[in-house]
């Protein structure tokens, strides 16, 4: 199994960020085998998150071939990854999570 051998330069911020509003994060850019770098739960859900550095061309932001086969079958279980580049991206993606449950 290969893992991870470096996250985005924006990994830090986004965690940092996350946490600040109250999300638990868990870091899990460590485990490799195309598994997506943050599992977050946030009023009462959790969401997968794949972090792209929004400065890089986009060539250097596609999905590994490990990810692409990660998400394709998350996606088929009812599942999905989110792949954000940003903080912002990231506080209304976890916004909008707690909003869904609410509203649910």
């Amino acid at each position: 199994m290969r893992y991870a051998a470096r996250v985005d330069d924006n990994h830090a911020e986004i965690v940092r960020a996350l946490t600040r509003i109250g999300a638990y994060v868990i870091d899990c850019s460590h485990v490799g085998a195309g598994f997506p770098d943050l599992l977050i739960a946030y009023r009462g859900r959790w969401t997968l998150i794949e972090i792209k550095d929004g400065a890089k061309p986009p060539s250097r932001r596609k999905l590994t071939p490990a990810q692409t086969i990660f998400h394709a079958e998350a996606v088929a279980k009812g599942c999905k990854v989110h792949v954000i580049e940003t903080v912002d991206q990231a506080i209304r993606l976890v916004g909008s999570i707690g909003t869904a449950r609410a509203a649910a």
